[in-house]
């Protein structure tokens, strides 16, 4: 039986760590980046005696994804104990939520921009909180695995699919939608080389048209969106030769091995009665009232889904300029406030400045903000100086090189477009009487091009609108220079 004769089952948990200052249940810090067991406290190391003291931040922010991924939020969840032992998990069991999560039942949908029928709708079991483990390093010391237990107590979400995703691709994608709503919540920065994002996925096959889930594996260690994509493709096939071939699945844990693009078994899979749950005696439930909601759903900042739909329905975009200038928040911030300044002129075409800054941001500021890395507030161009720029080219005041050049001098000095424009001679004259004395010097220095025009050679136009670009002591309008041509050559044909 071949593969395409198997379908595969997906469902994924994604962990994003929360932007807190302070740990989930201590007050110490929850900052990334600090030198091995620097941020470290009795509360988060699990000493005897120790309580934890909840970090209410983390209500907040969870509120914010469950909300945005049209969750049902519970006014009463509880804290359980997840009770196993690792080396990085010093106190025996994990702060986290089982039967009573703050978040239930949503959905994300991976097409947002098609039809509603058409839309592949993943639904979304439940949103929890729970407190991060600490860190196994294994690679710092060949005969011993040292401990760093700053992460202990980071907060997270963990974000639950049902079994919707049928393809490698899609769970990638279904990662990246849930990185991009989390960084439009500025709730988690979503760096999945540092950990604040982790994605674990249960991966099982069956024969297509069967209702009946397969065994499934559970699939870890992807740290990126790529091994997502690699890793489960390698799974989904390792699966189905073994049921080609006979063999049975075995539930297990498998780890991936992105230099080697290969899973390998870890340990056999748990259940939820392994980890012994029971409700933790030392932190009350969490309450959610009507006006806190109110307040968190009022705060909320407008979705890309719902950005990019503006954009190309109000500014006439192309659905191509809208996913990529919506696609972080920041770079969508920039990009308003750039036409917001550059519009201020009710004069001014909304959608030609819309196109015109559209234009700029991907090409010139995102490639820009790539060689660098920097992020879009620190980029060295506001947006009110952007829209300088944007005026000029879109009143064709400067052409396309000369608003590049511009550009490139506006990020190393701190002067408007307008003072770059006059100081480099790179404004476009459109003064005619000052261009007629040119373009008949030119046409005179030149009968032979001139006679072969007039003949039929029409293509030499453009010969002539570079003599008087060169000839005039300044920057011409070429469209201004290429029209009166035509118009004196088209005189001397008459004559």
């Amino acid at each position: 039986m071949s593969t395409n004769a198997y379908e595969a089952v997906i469902g994924l948990e994604v962990h994003c760590q929360l932007r807190t200052e302070t740990k989930a249940f201590s007050p110490e810090s929850a900052s990334f980046g600090a030198a091995p067991n620097e941020h470290v406290d009795p509360i988060s190391l699990g000493h005897p005696g120790t309580l934890p003291l909840f970090n209410e931040s983390v209500v907040d922010f969870t509120l914010r994804m469950g909300l945005a991924t049209h969750c049902k939020i519970a006014p009463k969840s509880v804290f359980a104990r997840k009770h196993y032992f690792y080396p990085d998990l010093p106190k025996g069991y994990q702060i986290s939520q089982y039967e009573t999560p703050i978040c239930t039942d949503g959905y994300l949908d991976l097409d947002p921009e098609i039809e509603p029928d058409d839309r592949r709708r993943i639904r979304i079991t439940r949103i929890h909180m729970e407190e991060d483990a600490g860190k196994s390093l294994h690679d710092q010391d060949p005969y011993h695995t040292l401990l760093d237990y700053n992460r202990c107590g980071v907060p997270l979400i963990e974000i639950v699919s049902e079994p919707d995703l049928r393809s490698a691709h899609d769970a990638a994608r279904y990662v990246q939608r849930i990185r991009q709503i989390v960084r439009y919540l500025r709730i988690c920065d979503g760096n999945m080389e540092e950990g604040s994002l982790r994605c674990d996925a249960n991966v099982s096959v069956r024969q297509k048209g069967d209702p009946k889930l397969g065994t499934k594996t559970e699939v870890k260690n992807m740290n990126s969106f790529r091994n997502v994509e690699r890793a489960l493709k390698h799974e989904i096939t390792r699966q189905c030769t073994l049921l080609r071939q006979g063999e049975r699945v075995v539930q297990e844990t498998l780890l991936w091995d992105s230099d080697r693009r290969e899973t390998r078994s870890m340990r056999s899979k748990e259940e939820a009665h392994d980890y012994r749950y029971f409700p933790d005696p030392d932190l009350v439930p969490v309450v959610v009232t009507g006006e806190r909601l109110a307040k968190i759903r009022a705060e909320l900042p407008e979705m890309p889904d719902a950005r990019q739909k503006r954009y190309v329905t109000e500014w006439g975009l192309p659905e191509y300029d809208a996913a990529l200038l919506t696609e972080d928040r920041g770079v969508a911030d920039y990009f308003e406030a750039t036409l917001e300044y550059a519009t201020n002129d009710p004069a001014m075409d909304l959608k030609a400045v819309a196109k015109s800054a559209s234009n700029f941001v991907m090409t010139n500021v995102l490639r820009v903000l790539k060689i660098s890395g920097a992020s879009i507030e620190a980029f060295p161009v506001d947006p009110k100086q952007m829209a300088g720029l944007i005026s000029l080219r879109v009143n064709d005041y400067v052409n396309s090189s000369g608003a590049q050049e511009i550009f490139d001098a506006m990020l190393v000095e701190a002067k408007t477009a307008a003072q770059i424009a006059a100081e480099r001679d790179l404004l476009q004259v459109s003064d005619t009487s000052l261009l007629v004395p040119v373009i008949d010097k030119v046409l005179e220095s030149h009968p032979g091009q001139l006679k072969q025009y007039l003949d039929g050679k029409t293509g030499l136009v453009g010969f002539f609108i570079g003599q008087v670009m060169k000839s005039f002591p300044g920057s011409p309008d070429p469209k201004i220079v290429r029209s009166l041509l035509i118009e004196k050559i088209e005189a001397i044909r008459i004559s």
